[in-house]
């Protein structure tokens, strides 16, 4: 099996619908693909309206949260949807994305770049705007070469001249609130340290220590020797250790199922969830 346990749509920063994005993965020779769109899950019905046959959907979300000053990522999964703390934390993330969206484009136009809010809300459409947004203007705008590029302190990253911050989740809250939501938590790309500062590692245990599930160890910005020591932590701790492609569409260079989830730990994720269940293809058509 061939297992993707993180990408996104045009219902957050991805440049695929819902729909291309589950007929891309089963494209791409993947049998489970997951669809995490930050704080939101309103790609869910277009994704498994036209969920192929031979393909099965993880419904999740990647989760805003931030410690001690640091911004991270939690991707959670298979968590009931309808639960209302967790709806009404995810609402209270979203709505403050456009205002500080707008904070960041001021911000940027202050520095001498010309970039307005027009073109960062149709670049974002109908999707949950974010910083990729804004990067993918800057790459129109031809002041970084790629949406990567945007991310550093000179522009969009954590601290950096143009980054303003919105409100996120404490990711003990989070661990929390998904679990009571029947869902299962995965700490996101913990070492990603080309995105900025990162969670030290201390931190990951005392996580773990209050319910979290796993750590992504298998991803684009992790090099080899990252892997291996966050693999060796993740044993230490008891964690489950996942693989993913952060699939973004034409926004990233990565590919879907260009790093992948063991099935053995798929099963236990499955096991651990009861908010939702994975959804198996019916050979859906898009609409």
């Amino acid at each position: 099996m061939r297992i993707d346990l993180h990408t996104h749509s045009t219902a957050s920063d991805g440049t695929d619908t819902p729909a291309e994005l589950v007929l891309g993965a089963a494209a791409a020779g993947l049998d489970v693909i997951a669809l995490t769109d930050h704080d939101t899950v309103a790609g869910y019905a277009e994704a498994i309206a036209a969920l192929p046959a031979g393909l099965t959907l993880v419904t999740g979300a990647e989760l805003s949260c931030r410690l001690d000053g640091v911004g991270m990522h939690m991707l959670a999964y298979l968590f009931d949807p309808e639960e209302p703390e967790l709806s009404r934390e995810r609402e209270l993330v979203r709505d403050d994305r456009t205002p500080r969206a707008q904070t960041m484009v001021g911000k940027l136009q202050a520095l001498g770049v010309d970039v307005t809010w027009e073109q960062v809300a149709r670049i974002a459409g109908e999707g949950s705007v974010g910083r990729p947004h804004i990067a993918t203007a800057l790459v129109e705008l031809g002041v970084v070469p790629t949406v990567s590029d945007a991310f550093t302190p000179d522009w969009l990253a954590d601290g950096g001249r143009a980054y303003a911050q919105k409100h996120e989740l404490d990711p003990f809250d989070a661990i929390r609130l998904v679990k009571a939501a029947g869902g299962v938590t995965v700490f996101a790309h913990p070492a990603a340290v080309k995105r900025g500062e990162c969670v030290p590692e201390a931190a990951i245990a005392e996580l773990a220590a209050a319910g979290l599930d796993g750590i992504e160890v298998d991803h684009m910005d992790h090099d080899t020797d990252t892997r291996a020591r966050l693999r060796g932590l993740a044993a230490d701790l008891g964690l489950l250790t996942t693989g993913s492609s952060d699939y973004h569409g034409s926004r990233k260079t990565c590919r879907l199922g260009e790093y992948t989830t063991d099935p053995e730990i798929y099963g236990e994720i499955t096991r651990r969830a009861t908010g939702a269940f994975p959804v198996p293809g019916a050979g859906g058509r898009a609409r």
